[in-house]
């Protein structure tokens, strides 16, 4: 399953591209090879998401696996996955907010802030913008997962729905922190801010519509239950294996045992032993005097 992994931080790079160029920034405009020259440096969320997502999802079909079970087990644990990320923007001086005095504001070196800080003093402090993104994620996945553990009927998309719910509006809430991505014009909307906040959307209405709250045609033949694919059993061969200190007696018996399991049964017949015989005739002389 490498190949949605693959296009998945393709088009990480190509939405950062994208967004970059929407931004204003011309560079990989005018220098398009700047694109995929090494070091490659910008990828972008909602593209690996989005680009990774749909080629999950035609990979799960095409192998016959129940998607909804697979995105239900997978999404909730994305947003543990990215807050455990976000750890690395705190290493790189990066994706912080603006100046702030409250007590929990980090420095960013002069060499890592943003052309509009670079003139405030060295000893400003910023919103850890990834701090909150990364607290607000273990918040909704431990919280995603109590709501699909408290019933054991859970129907199928629901936890996905949730998913796109939290993810989606904490996204939109992270981006009023955020001075560093590209605006739609001179508004205070970013383009990211706009997608999430759609994506925060479409959760909801999944959610409602999942649980019959909203009635869409395009959603009534929504799966009641997940689907298990069988799994295809191989034949399995053993073998008996017979030690050297068994009695042969023992051994007499395991062959005539194999027999009767493959042949048809035989039918002992029993025979008089000559001792047998020979009683039978003295008591039938006894009895005749």
């Amino acid at each position: 399953m490498i190949g949605p992994v693959i296009i998945g931080i393709l088009g990480a790079r190509l939405w950062y591209v994208v967004n970059a160029t929407l931004g204003g920034n011309r560079t990989f405009i005018e220098d398009p090879l700047s694109i995929i020259r090494p070091p490659i440096a910008g990828i972008h969320f909602f593209g690996g998401l989005l680009f990774g997502g749909l080629a999950l999802v035609i990979y799960l079909k095409r192998k016959g696996y129940d998607v909804w079970l697979f995105m239900d087990a997978v999404a909730p644990v994305a947003l543990l996955g990215q807050a455990v990320g976000r750890l690395g923007n705190f290493i790189n001086q990066e994706l912080y907010g603006p100046p702030t005095t409250l007590p929990w504001g980090i420095p960013i070196s002069l060499d890592h802030r943003l052309p509009q800080f670079a003139s405030l003093d060295e000893a400003t402090r910023f919103h850890p913008t990834f701090a909150y993104e990364m607290i607000l994620n273990i918040l909704a996945f431990l919280f995603i997962a109590w709501y699909v553990r408290k019933d054991e009927h859970e129907k199928p998309g629901t936890a996905f729905s949730l998913w796109l719910m939290s993810a989606g509006f904490i996204r939109t809430f992270i981006e009023f922190f955020r001075p560093d991505q590209p605006r739609i014009g001179d508004s205070f909307i970013s383009y990211t801010m706009a997608v999430a906040f759609l994506m925060g959307i479409a959760g909801l209405v999944l959610f409602l519509a999942r649980n019959g709250k909203l009635h869409i045609p395009a959603l009534e033949n929504w799966e009641e239950e997940y689907f298990i694919k069988p799994v295809e059993k191989k034949p399995t061969f053993t073998t008996r294996t017979r030690t050297t200190s068994a009695p042969p007696e023992i051994e007499e018996e395991e062959n005539v045992g194999d027999v009767e399991e493959e042949d048809e049964p035989i039918v002992k017949k029993k025979t008089a032993t000559k001792k047998t015989v020979a009683k039978k005739t003295t008591t039938k002389r006894k009895t005749s005097k």
